[in-house]
């Protein structure tokens, strides 16, 4: 969570009921936690996707090999 130092007042307008339900899938008490909790898990989520693209990048340039041993690929 954001310090005190570092936090901002904005003034945007959302939809209230997309708040309400993101609040309990988040399980966050206040609609200012829930957006903290929503904007930390988008950028989780970007981390995340970013190391597994460069992952992804280096293996391949590694060479190697995936072998199809059940034949699934094929189809």
């Amino acid at each position: 969570m954001a310090t005190a130092s570092r936090r901002a007042h904005k003034h945007f307008q959302l939809d209230s009921l997309k708040i309400k339900r993101a609040q309990r899938a988040l399980r966050a008490k206040t609609e200012t936690e829930t957006i903290e909790r929503a904007l930390d898990f988008a950028i989780t989520e970007y981390e995340s996707n970013r190391l597994a693209l460069e992952a992804t990048e280096r293996f391949l340039r590694s060479g190697g090999e995936i072998k199809d041993v059940f034949g699934k690929l094929d189809r």
